[in-house]
C-alpha cells in the first residue's frame, strides 16, 4: 500500500455523514485535527462545501432536473449496483420537504434492521412503483463514495483508498450490521477500513481537548455515562476511567442493547402532533406527506428546543400534484407543545428504577422497528442496572458519574440539562458533566484520535470485545443446552482463543453449521466473570442469537474417493476480535494447523431462528433406516414392497407429525433427499417422496442448513414428475408450495411462470385448457401461486385480480380462491420482504367488493377480508381505519373468531389455529419467527 499521509475519521450517520483528519506526520501529538468540508448541492447547480453531508438521497424524475442541476465538481461514478442521477446530500434533504416518495432516509437505520433483507432494492420505502429504488446496502455506500469522489477531487495526489481510514458505528451493531458497513465501504471503493464504535469516538475527541487536565478531571469519576442520541440510535457506553501508579486508564466497560430511537422519533412525534391539526382527526395523512411533514417539525424542534427559543414555529406543507398551491396547509406549534412533547415524551424524569415498558412489538413506523417505549431515561436506567458497581464506591457509597452527551438531540440545552438533573438524582450527587461543544462533529474527530492512539501518540481506550461469543452446543435428550465460551468480553483484538481441548470431526464437502449466542452482561452468576472456554447452561433470556456460522469446507486434498466415502477432518475452533471489530471463526485442523478454514455466518436469512431442539428422539433413527431402505439403490429391499405404509409407520415411530420439531423433520428430510434419485420407483414412491419431503423440508428455510438444502432440490423442477396423474400433479405442486421459502424471487417467477397460463380467468374458457388445468393439479398450483412471496407486487395485484373474478363467477374452487387472495393481500409476510406487500390502494378496490359478499356462506371471503385489514402499525401498509371498523363490523356480524378480530385491533401474533389456515397446514415446532 502507498504511504498513508493522512489519518481520516468517517462518522457515517443516520441523518448526517462527517469526515476529519490529520496528517500522518513524524510526531502525531503534533498534529491538529480538523474538519474536511464536503462538496454538495445545495441548490440546482449550486454546489457549496459544508462540514457535514446530510444522509439523505434523492431520486429525480425523468427530465425532472436538466443534467447541469446536479452536476458536481467531479465526473461522478456511481458505485456497482447504483444509477444515475441521484442527489446526495443538503439538497436532497431538501427536496424531501417539498416532493414525495422520492428521499432515501435512515439508511443506517435499514442498515442494521434484520426483518428486511438488505441487499434488496427497497428505498425509498414509501415510494410509488415508477420510482427507482435501492438497497440499504448501496445507499449507505453511495454517501462513503460521495466522500470519497469529494475527497480525491482535492487530494488527487493522496486519494481517500490510500490512507488510514476508520469509519465509526453504533457500539450496539451487531455482527452482521458490521459487516455490511464494511461491505458498503468496499462497494465505495474502500476495502481497506476499521470499524470503531461510535462512544468510543466521543471519549477520543473529549480527551483529545483535555489531555493535559483529563486525569485531573478525571480523578474521582468512577465511570463515564456516553449517551449518544443521534437521529436513528440511542448507543450507551461505560467507561471506566481508573489511576494505575497516577497513570490514567480508560476501558469500555459496558455496552447498550442496540436501541432504534433518537432525534427522528421526536420528529415522527412531532409530526404526528402536527397531523392532527393539519386533519382534525379525519383520513391520515399519507406516508409521503407524512414524511415531508417530518422535514417540517425537524427544524421546529431545532428552534423550539432551546432556552432562548421563539414563543413558536409555524410549520407549512405543500400539496401534492396538480394541488401543489391549492393544497398547501399551515399551522402553528408552540414551545409549550414541543417542549412537552421532547421532554417528557422521550427524556421523562422518572426514578432509577422505571424501566422500560415491555410491550409485544417494536413500533413501525416508515417500516422501521423502533423502539417500543420511546422514553430514553428508562433505557438509560435499564443500563445502568446491569452495572451497579461502576456507579457506586468501594465503600457502597454514590460514587460520581461523569456524562458524556453526543449526538444532534443534545444541541438542545434543555434537553441536556433535563439529563444532567435526572441521573444526578439518582445517583444522590451532582453528575460531572464532561462538555461537548461539537455534538455534531465529536464522532469524527475523536474517530482520529483512535487512530493516533493505534500509532502510540496518546492514550488508547481498553476494553476489547464489547461481548462474550458462544458456541451453543446440540442439545441432547434431557439435557439442559449449554454453550461454550468462544471469545469472552473483554478480549483485546488480535488475541487468539484456541479451543484445542474440544474436537469436531467434519465432513467436507458438505454443509457445516455453528450456531453463535452473544451477551453483554460481564457475569451469568452475578458472581464470576465469563472465562474463554468456559461450558455454561443455556438460559435463553441472557442470550441473544447470531446468524449462524455456516460453510461447506472445502476438500484438501486430490485423491478419488469412492462412490460412498467422504473426506472427513478432525478440528478445533480458534477465534479472535479482528481489528476491524469483527468476530473471526476458523475451523483448524488437529495435526495440520496450517491448514485452516474460515467461516462465515448467514446475514440474509437471519430472520428466521430456531430453537436448539434435541436430535435425540426416540424411534428417530429407525425411522430414518425405514426411508433409507424404502428409497436404496437395492431393488430387492424388502422395504420396498408397501410404500403406501410409510406414513403410518413414521407415526407409529415418531407421533403425529404436526408435533415433529424442526430438528426431526431436517434428519428426516436429509434421508428423503439421499433417495431422491429412486424416488420414481413407482407411483407410490414417487408420491410419498413428494409429500414427506415436502413436509419435512417446509416452509424452505428455518435451519441454518436449508439453503443448502434448497440447492440441492432445486434441480428437481426441471426434471419434472414420472407419474403424470392428477394425484401426482398435486403432489408436485404442493411439494413447491411447502418449500418455496428457501426459493428466491428468480426460482419462485419460473415457477409462476410454466401455472400461469392456467391459472389465467380466460384459459377456463377454453375447454381444452379447463380440461389440462384440472388434470394437473389447478387448485394446487392456486395455493402454491399465493404462497410466491418474493413475487412483484404487480404479480401478485394481477393473481388476486383473476382469483377475485374466478371466486365470483365459478364457485368450484372458491375456498382456494379466497385463501389465496388473503394469502397474497396479507399485511404480514410469512418470509417475503415488507416492500413485497401489495399495496394498499389494491385493497381500497377489492375490500369493497368483499365486503358485498355473503360471508356466512363463505366465511374463507372475511377470511381473505381479515389478512388484507391486519394492523401492523405501519401506516404505508395498514388500510384506512374506517375501512377496517368495516371489516370488524362485517366479521362481528358473520360469528367469525374471535382471533380474528384480534388480528384487525391490536398487533398480535398468530394464533396456532390460524397458522394453519393462514399458511395451508402448521409450522414446524421449534420455528421462531420474528416479525
Amino acid at each position: 500500500m502507498a504511504t498513508q499521509h493522512y489519518l481520516v475519521g468517517i462518522d457515517l450517520g443516520t441523518t448526517n455523514t462527517a469526515v476529519a483528519y490529520c496528517e500522518n506526520g513524524p510526531d502525531l501529538s503534533d498534529c491538529p485535527i480538523q474538519l474536511f468540508d464536503i462538496d454538495q448541492l445545495i441548490g440546482p447547480g449550486e454546489v457549496a462545501r459544508k462540514p457535514t453531508l446530510p444522509s439523505f438521497r434523492f431520486h429525480p424524475a425523468a427530465g425532472q432536473y436538466h443534467p447541469t442541476d446536479a452536476s458536481l465538481p467531479w465526473t461522478h461514478q456511481p458505485v456497482a449496483g447504483d444509477f444515475t442521477p441521484v442527489i446526495i446530500g443538503e439538497w436532497a434533504r431538501e427536496l424531501g420537504a417539498q416532493v414525495e416518495g422520492r428521499q432515501v432516509v435512515s439508511a443506517k437505520s435499514w442498515l442494521s434492521h434484520p426483518a428486511v433483507d438488505r441487499y434488496d432494492a427497497i428505498l425509498p420505502w414509501s415510494a410509488a412503483q415508477d420510482v427507482e429504488k435501492v438497497s440499504p446496502l448501496i445507499a449507505s455506500a453511495s454517501y462513503l463514495n460521495h466522500i470519497r469522489q469529494a475527497w480525491n477531487y482535492h487530494h488527487p495526489v493522496d486519494p481517500l483508498e490510500q490512507q488510514d481510514i476508520v469509519v465509526t458505528v453504533p457500539a450496539s451493531f451487531d455482527e452482521s450490521a458490521r459487516k455490511l458497513t464494511l461491505e458498503a465501504a468496499a462497494l465505495a471503493g474502500l476495502p481497506h477500513v476499521r470499524l470503531l464504535e461510535e462512544p468510543q469516538a466521543v471519549c477520543y475527541d473529549w480527551y483529545n481537548r483535555y489531555q493535559a487536565q483529563a486525569t485531573a478531571r478525571l480523578k474521582d469519576v468512577s465511570a463515564i455515562l456516553i449517551c449518544d442520541v443521534g437521529g436513528g440510535t440511542t448507543d450507551l457506553s461505560l467507561i471506566a476511567a481508573t489511576l494505575v501508579q497516577d497513570t490514567l486508564q480508560l476501558d469500555r466497560v459496558g455496552v447498550g442493547e442496540h436501541l432504534m430511537l433518537g432525534g427522528d422519533n421526536i420528529d415522527l412525534a412531532l409530526a404526528h402532533l402536527a397531523e392532527q391539526q393539519l386533519t382534525q382527526q379525519r383520513q391520515k395523512l399519507t406516508t409521503a406527506r407524512l414524511s415531508k411533514l417530518i422535514q417540517q417539525t425537524r427544524k421546529t424542534k431545532e428552534s423550539l428546543l432551546t432556552t432562548r427559543s421563539p414563543e413558536s414555529a409555524k410549520i407549512t406543507v405543500l400539496g401534492s400534484g396538480s394541488k401543489l398551491l391549492g393544497g398547501t396547509q399551515s399551522i402553528t406549534l408552540d414551545k409549550t407543545q414541543v417542549q412537552q412533547v421532547a421532554l417528557d415524551g422521550f427524556f421523562p424524569h422518572t426514578t432509577a428504577d422505571t424501566l422500560p415498558a415491555q410491550r409485544k412489538g417494536a413500533v413501525l413506523e416508515f417500516g422501521l422497528p423502533y423502539a417500543a417505549d420511546p422514553a430514553i431515561t428508562k433505557h438509560i436506567a435499564a443500563f445502568l442496572a446491569q452495572h451497579p458497581a461502576l456507579t457506586r464506591t468501594a465503600q457502597d457509597t454514590p460514587a460520581p458519574l461523569g456524562l458524556l452527551l453526543n449526538g444532534g438531540v443534545f444541541n438542545s440545552d434543555l434537553i441536556q440539562q433535563r439529563l444532567i438533573d435526572i441521573l444526578s438524582d439518582w445517583t444522590g450527587q451532582p453528575v460531572i458533566h464532561l462538555d461537548n461543544p461539537h455534538p455534531d462533529f465529536a464522532v469524527a474527530l475523536g474517530s482520529v484520535g483512535y487512530l493516533k492512539a493505534c500509532r502510540g501518540s496518546q492514550l488508547k481506550i481498553g476494553g476489547g470485545a464489547a461481548r462474550s461469543y458462544f458456541l451453543h452446543l446440540e442439545q441432547r435428550k434431557q439435557q439442559s443446552a449449554q454453550a461454550i465460551c468462544l471469545l469472552a468480553k473483554g478480549t483485546e483484538e488480535g488475541h487468539e482463543i484456541r479451543l484445542s481441548s474440544r474436537r469436531f470431526s467434519l465432513t467436507l464437502g458438505e454443509p457445516v453449521r455453528f450456531n453463535l449466542l452473544t451477551t453483554r452482561q460481564d457475569s451469568l452468576d452475578g458472581e464470576s466473570p465469563i472465562q474463554n472456554g468456559q461450558l455454561i447452561d443455556v438460559e435463553p433470556e441472557q442470550f441473544s442469537p447470531l446468524p449462524p456460522y455456516i460453510t461447506s469446507l472445502e476438500r484438501t486434498s486430490e485423491q478419488t474417493l469412492a462412490a460412498n466415502q467422504k473426506e472427513r477432518a478432525e478440528v478445533f475452533l480458534s477465534t479472535q476480535l479482528t481489528p476491524v471489530g469483527t468476530l473471526k471463526l476458523e475451523c483448524v485442523q488437529v495435526g495440520n494447523e496450517q491448514q485452516r478454514w474460515q467461516l462465515e455466518f448467514e446475514i440474509r436469512h437471519q430472520a428466521h431462528h430456531t430453537n436448539t431442539a434435541s436430535s435425540d428422539v426416540p424411534g428417530l433413527e429407525q425411522a430414518g433406516e425405514l426411508i433409507t431402505g424404502l428409497y436404496s439403490g437395492n431393488k430387492n429391499s424388502d422395504l420396498q414392497a408397501n410404500p403406501r405404509t410409510l406414513n403410518k409407520s413414521l407415526v407409529r415411530l415418531l407421533g403425529d407429525k404436526d408435533d415433529w420439531d424442526i430438528a426431526t423433520n431436517r434428519q428426516l428430510f436429509d434421508r428423503f433427499a439421499q433417495g431422491k434419485k429412486r424416488r420414481r420407483r413407482s407411483e407410490a414412491h414417487e408420491n410419498n417422496w413428494l409429500r414427506f419431503a415436502g413436509f419435512t423440508l417446509r416452509p424452505g428455510f428455518g435451519d441454518p442448513v436449508d439453503g443448502w438444502r434448497i440447492d440441492q432440490v432445486w434441480p428437481l423442477y426441471q426434471q419434472g414428475i414420472q407419474f403424470q396423474t392428477r394425484q401426482s400433479w398435486n403432489d408436485w405442486w404442493t411439494f413447491w408450495r411447502r418449500v418455496c421459502g428457501g426459493l428466491n424471487q428468480a426460482q419462485q417467477e419460473t415457477l409462476l411462470a410454466d401455472i400461469a397460463k392456467y391459472l389465467h380467468p380466460g384459459a377456463h374458457h377454453n375447454s381444452q385448457q379447463a380440461k389440462a388445468a384440472q388434470d394437473k393439479g389447478y387448485e394446487s398450483m392456486v395455493r402454491l401461486a399465493a404462497s410466491l412471496e418474493h413475487l412483484e407486487p404487480e404479480d401478485k395485484n394481477l393473481l388476486g385480480n383473476w382469483f377475485i373474478k374466478r371466486a365470483l363467477s365459478q364457485p368450484q374452487y372458491a375456498q382456494a380462491h379466497w385463501w389465496a387472495v388473503g394469502r397474497l393481500a396479507s399485511r404480514v409476510l410469512l418470509y417475503g420482504s415488507r416492500h413485497k406487500v401489495i399495496p394498499k390502494a389494491q385493497l381500497n378496490q377489492w375490500l369493497p367488493e368483499l365486503l358485498q359478499q355473503d360471508w356466512k356462506q363463505e366465511p374463507m371471503i372475511g377470511f381473505a377480508a381479515m389478512m388484507m385489514s391486519r394492523k401492523t402499525g405501519d401506516r404505508e401498509v395498514d388500510i384506512a381505519d374506517d375501512l377496517r371498523e368495516s371489516v370488524s363490523v362485517k366479521l362481528k356480524q358473520s360469528k367469525a373468531p374471535e382471533s380474528w378480530l384480534a388480528l384487525l385491533n391490536e398487533m398480535s401474533a398468530v394464533s396456532e389455529s390460524d397458522s394453519k389456515r393462514i399458511f395451508g397446514e402448521t409450522l414446524p415446532s421449534g420455528l421462531r419467527l420474528i416479525q
